[in-house]
């Protein structure tokens, strides 16, 4: 007997909602009928799909594990089953996941969320963790949308297209005694250094170039958003490396830093955003993916 489809889109509103009383809503069902749904989806599936955590239900592994696929699918037969017809970007219900560095939420992300206000009013932005060397797996397994990053070596068939580029200046609390003289990079290193890291890291190019004219930073805190970096400097006479976009973003928010060229040399940065071919054509994503772009040129 070949499977109920209905069942997919089903599963696809159970996971994106996570109870039945909400999926039920969404799908203008009854819980006790939504319930039965979800039933018939145990027995197909061959698993419990979800288990009681609580109060509340949680998805099994399997669950979690296709559910990338799941919305795929559901997406995909919408496709079919409407060829050729125009989305129309305001009534769409979507979920994107993107998984961003700090300079893009920092600088560009309330100007996305405000453009998806209001064109995709209906649609949500999730950001999602960062996660040491698994980009490229979530992009496969549809965990992640749209990743947003400097730019690295990912996957032969993850498309990628560059954003903007960017250097690293410093900062200092605006009275800091760094600025009586002229910034060498010898007085650079006398003063503790903050460094911007969800994954903890202490060094980098910076230590690198210093490292080459023999001087050796003392990187004293490791924040892991720029907004704790920036204000921990301002009570402190430590000095925070960061990208220029996000120094510019601190100093039109009136923060009361200075911003200087660092001593050493270093290379510019190119950010990018990549995402895997599935979305190529779908109409959601290309709009994500075109304003992310056009907010990044301006």
């Amino acid at each position: 007997m070949p499977p109920d489809l209905n069942l997919l889109i089903a599963l696809d509103v159970l996971l994106e909602e996570g109870s039945v009383v909400g999926a039920a809503r969404r799908m203008h069902l009854s819980p006790p009928a939504m319930s039965r749904t979800l039933a018939r989806i145990r027995e197909a599936m061959g698993d419990p799909i979800f288990v009681q955590a609580g109060r509340r239900l949680v998805p099994t592994p399997h669950a979690e594990a296709i559910r990338g696929q799941v919305r795929e699918a559901v997406e995909q037969a919408s496709m079919l089953m409407t060829p050729g017809a125009q989305v129309d970007l305001s009534t769409l219900q979507r979920q994107f996941n993107v998984r961003a560095n700090d300079l893009f939420m920092v600088v560009e992300s309330g100007r996305l969320l405000q453009a998806m206000t209001d064109q995709m009013p209906r649609s949500r932005l999730c950001y999602m963790p960062e996660e040491n060397g698994i980009d490229d797996d979530d992009l496969r397994s549809g965990r992640v949308d749209l990743f947003i990053s400097a730019s690295r070596v990912l996957g032969a068939e993850i498309r990628v297209q560059p954003l903007f580029t960017t250097t690293f200046v410093g900062l200092a609390r605006e009275d800091h005694p760094l600025f009586e003289q002229d910034i060498s990079a010898e007085r650079f290193v006398r003063w503790g250094h903050i460094g911007i890291s969800r994954r903890g890291k202490a060094s980098g190019p910076i230590d690198t170039a210093l490292s080459a004219l023999g001087l050796i930073r003392q990187v004293s805190l490791v924040a892991p958003t720029p907004f704790s970096a920036l204000f921990a400097m301002l009570d402190s006479d430590l000095l925070l490396p960061a990208p220029e976009h996000l120094a510019q973003s601190a100093v039109r928010a009136g923060m009361k830093v200075r911003q200087f060229d660092l001593p050493v040399p270093l290379k510019t940065v190119l950010v990018t955003q990549a995402w895997h071919p599935r979305h190529q054509h779908d109409p959601g994503h290309q709009w994500l993916r075109r304003t992310v772009r056009q907010l990044c040129g301006q």
